[in-house]
């Protein structure tokens, strides 16, 4: 889920070829609200997109603070603020993270942030390779800036922070280790205010995507708009499903693969998978974007919420320590309710709620495509 654009196109081509229960419902009188969606676009972008981003920045701001200080006075103390504030940025950056469309996907803007997932392990040993090296160069914002997004991201500041050798953060004053990590952060802090910047100013891209139509650079119509924010829906619940668990579990417990799972050094994963699924009930609730269902489907925003409450109850009572968690049949179990229901919910965003307003995302999850 990379780029909305492409996104879109694809969500609006299928509206000319809707399978055969949709042309049912549109035959019924379902379909887009029309009425309700400058409403819901306002909302997006005000309530959810600008807040979120400001809200990332902010957590950002203090996890480079925290690395400072961990920096200039090293102990066990000032380790767990700053394993803290990266936790507590991980969890504000997860809220956000679904809403993978505008300047975010500009300037490799996502990956400088996230970069996952490294499924050769190369970026780690690029991580690895740096921190051995322990160029004093490296140790910016300005030198972290110009290098792979592998050394930049927040999955390199939670090697620093958790990897083989992080001891030496408790106990050695201004250790490499620590200043490239705070470099690291800082650089997060730089990126992810320029995404709120742009998104804050008004005749920027807030205004192209509250106001469709002629003068904006992003949607078309109303349809298309709408179109962009049910791709966020479906795409961010398939990519909670693909990325958060398939990773590492498919259900097959003899077939697990724990060091795959983001975060799992800092025990970060189910604060991501929570984060993501937080995301999502945002957009679709202070959105209000059931308010573009026919009044004759709005039982579907029912099961939609179901299925949100259901996932994020799941995720916080399972053991934060995926080894452990995976190799105990009770935990192993609540995994596999996340599978079962994050495919429920990508399907009800999909083919039921996406039919519903008269749009298709134009693939089935049933069979995994």
């Amino acid at each position: 889920m990379r780029h909305w654009k492409s996104l879109a196109v694809c969500l609006l081509l299928s509206v000319s070829a809707l399978p055969a229960h949709a042309e049912d419902a549109k035959a019924n009188g379902a379909g887009l609200n029309e009425a309700a969606v400058p409403a819901v676009l306002q909302k997006a972008v005000d309530d959810v997109i600008r807040p979120g981003y400001r809200a990332m920045h902010n957590s950002a701001s203090k996890l480079t603070v925290a690395m400072k200080a961990l920096c200039a006075a090293p102990s066990a103390t000032t380790l767990a603020s700053a394993k803290s504030a990266f936790g507590d940025t991980v969890k504000s950056w997860s809220h956000i993270e679904i809403v993978d469309t505008g300047p975010i996907i500009e300037k490799n803007r996502f990956e400088h942030i996230l970069f996952y997932p490294d499924r050769k392990g190369v970026g780690l040993k690029q991580v690895q390779a740096l921190i051995a090296k322990a160029d004093e160069h490296d140790t910016t914002v300005e030198a972290v800036a110009g290098k792979s997004v592998a050394l930049m991201s927040l999955t390199a500041l939670e090697y620093v922070l958790d990897g083989n050798g992080s001891d030496v953060l408790s106990t050695e004053k201004q250790s490499f280790r620590c200043r490239y990590g705070a470099a690291v952060a800082g650089n997060i802090e730089k990126t992810t205010k320029e995404i709120a910047d742009e998104w804050d100013a008004p005749d920027g891209v807030q205004k192209s995507w509250k106001f469709p139509g002629n003068a904006s650079s992003d949607f078309m119509d109303n349809k298309e708009a709408v179109t962009a924010l049910l791709g966020i829906l479906v795409h961010g619940a398939a990519t909670v499903r693909d990325q958060r668990l398939e990773t590492f579990y498919k259900g097959d417990a003899a077939a697990t693969r724990p060091k795959m799972a983001i975060y799992w050094r800092s025990a970060n994963t189910w604060t991501s998978f929570a984060g993501n699924i937080e995301g999502l009930k945002t957009l679709w609730e202070k959105a209000d974007m059931a308010s573009l269902l026919p009044a004759d489907k709005r039982d579907i925003a029912g099961k939609i919420d179901k299925l949100l409450a259901e996932l994020a109850t799941t995720a916080t009572a399972i053991n934060p320590d995926i080894e452990a968690a995976i190799g105990n049949d009770a935990e192993r179990a609540k995994i596999d309710k996340l599978l079962s229901v994050s495919r429920d919910l990508a399907t009800g965003f999909s083919d039921e709620y996406g039919v519903a307003i008269g749009l298709s995302a134009g693939f089935s999850f049933a069979d995994g495509d």
